[in-house]
This record gives structure tokens, sequence and C-alpha cells, in this order.
């Protein structure tokens, strides 16, 4: 071989050296490129779609209340209990952050926040116990007073409760932010259907209070809240049209259940009197009251909420009035006139 011909051999044989270094340099680049986009996809799977995960399990988590309290009660603020379940998927371990959660009544239009609650910490786990009980400040009278009043007319409310909290998915240090919003399906009060008043008595003298009226009235509270009420007057109607008096109730305690409370009353005897004589109320002795929430104070203090609810509906209740004036001696007869075997002024 010649030097001319050496050198052009030596120079191609460079040449494919250089080519092949290139072609090795390119297959390392592009490996790298390849591991970058596949982590940026690893990332962008973590950071999208754990976040739409944890939100998913959120949205899917059920929240059962099993009772709720106030207890407290003043003009402005009240201490809440409440005692709830929240059932969820426990396949992704995660913790959520304590938060702020508002409630209102989601049946009423624009669902005006009326107290806030704060959740405590929770896990993921399949069932998880979230008790509660704090000081709550009333955050808008209107809508309170519109919760209750919803509460106490209707057989069934929906009570909603939002916030916005973090997670923390198990094996990623990252927390994420999710929303919390559950509404639950309760039992109203059903405006105290079947309120009765199972003993009466009548004092033919008023007491130092004025009052000539006493009993037991029995309430049932078909919900799963309970009221801590205070004292709580009613304007006492008869027959539907005519007043006749005020009935007490003190230091009210409205428990879920059956609650039976002892009553008082300054009732006018007159009207009372004329109506137990008039068919079909002289035969049975029963007179058909009604009863419309007046005040409401606990505390010393007027509480509007409950007030403003109680006297937006009418309570029927049926008294044995015949049975009472009976323990007096006086007979009630079917006419104009009514025989006694003692005198019928009550004072």
């Amino acid at each position: 071989m010649s030097d001319k011909e050496a050198a052009v051999f030596d120079q191609r044989r460079g040449e494919t050296r250089t080519r092949t270094h290139n072609h090795g340099h390119s297959d390392t680049k592009e490996r790298s490129i390849t591991r970058r986009n596949h982590t940026l996809t690893c990332l962008h799977r973590i950071f999208v779609g754990v976040p739409r995960i944890a939100q998913s399990r959120v949205d899917a988590a059920e929240l059962t209340i099993q009772g709720i309290t106030l207890s407290q009660t003043q003009a402005d603020n009240f201490t809440l209990s409440i005692n709830s379940t929240l059932k969820a998927d426990s396949s992704i371990g995660a913790v959520f952050d304590p938060f702020d959660a508002v409630m209102y009544l989601e049946d009423w239009a624009p669902q005006t926040p009326y107290a806030r609650v704060r959740f405590p910490r929770t896990t993921s786990a399949a069932e998880t116990a979230v008790n509660i009980t704090q000081f709550t400040e009333i955050l808008d009278q209107n809508a309170f007073t519109v919760f209750n009043t919803w509460f106490l007319l209707n057989e069934t409310i929906n009570l909603s409760v939002k916030g916005d909290t973090h997670v923390k998915v198990s094996g990623i240090s990252k927390k994420f932010p999710v929303h919390f919003k559950k509404t639950v399906n309760m039992p109203g009060l059903s405006n105290l259907n079947g309120t009765t008043v199972p003993e009466s008595r009548v004092s033919l003298t008023a007491d130092a209070q004025g009052d000539n009226f006493f009993g037991t009235v029995t309430i049932p509270n078909r919900s799963l809240i309970g009221f801590e009420m205070g004292n709580v007057s009613f304007i006492n109607y008869m027959l539907g049209e005519e007043t006749v008096g005020t009935v007490y109730i003190d230091n009210m305690k409205l428990a879920p259940g059956i609650n039976n409370y002892s009553m008082r009353a300054n009732i006018t005897q007159s009207p009372v009197l004329d109506a137990i004589q008039q068919r079909p109320y002289c035969e049975s002795g029963v007179l058909p009251f009604q009863l419309q929430g007046l005040n409401v104070t606990n505390h010393g203090q007027y509480l509007p909420y409950y007030a403003v609810a109680l006297g937006s509906t009418n309570q029927s209740v049926d008294i044995d009035v015949g049975a009472a004036l009976s323990a007096l001696g006086v007979t009630v007869q079917c006419s104009n006139t009514t025989s006694t075997k003692r005198s019928m002024e009550w004072l």
C-alpha cells in the first residue's frame, strides 16, 4: 500500500470511529431523554392522578350521624356535640388533616352557613368514628332560625357540611388538597305531632305566678337532635280561635325520643267553661287546644332562633278538662248550665 493509499485508509478509519462515537453519544442522549420522560410521566401520574383518586375517595365516603346535641344555648352561641361515623374505601392508606367545615340547610337556598365545626384528623379506615364537642358561634341568625323552623315543621331535612382540607397518601410525602362535602338526610320533628297532656289538674286559686292549671305534657322527638331550650311559653288557643291563656314549660330539654315535662298555665276560665258544655265536648270532656310558641329564654337570654321557629306553627293538643273538673267535684252537663257540687270559679 502506497503512502497515499495508507493516508486515505487512515482518514476513512477515523471517520468511521467518529461516526461510531457520535452514534453511541446519540443513544445515550436518547436513553436519558426516555428516562426523563418516564420520570415526568410518573410525576404527572402522582401529582395529577393521586389527587384525583383521593378526591374521588372523599366524594364516595359516607357520613352517618348518630346524634347531635345543642346545649348551653345562648343568644349568639351554643355547645355543639356530634356523634358520627365516616365510612370510606380503605384500599389506599391516607390521613386527612383537621379542617373547619360549615353547616347549613341544603333544602333552603341560598344555603347560608349558620355554624362552623372543626373536624378532627381522620384516616381512610373502612369506618372511623368522628365525635366532636365544641363551643360554636352562630354565624348567621336568620339562617339558624330558618334551620330550626324547617327542622320543626318537616318529617325530614337535608343537612350539609363542607370544607377544604389536605390528604397525605401513604408513601408520598406531599399533601394534596381535597374538598369535603356531605349531605345527610335526617328525620325532622314533624311539627311535634303526637304531643299529649295525659294528666291535668285545675286549681280553684291561682298561685303566686298567676297559674291555675297544671299537668304533664308528653312531647315526642322523632329526630336525632337534642335541644336545650330553657324556659318556653306558648299562647294557648281553644277551638282554633280564642286565646284562653299562656302555657309554660320550664327548663325544657328536648331529647330524641319521648319527653315528659311538667307544665303550668294561666287560663281564663269563662270560655273554657262555656265550651265544655257544648257537644261533642260535654260528652267526652275533652277540649281541643292549640299551642303556639311565644317566648324562649335560657340562662337569662332570649333565644330568637327557637322562639320564632315555635311561633311559626300551632301544635294541637287534646286535654281532658272534664276529668280535671270532676276531680274538683264539678259535674259537666250538655246544656247551657252546669250544675256544681263546688264553686266553679278559678282565680
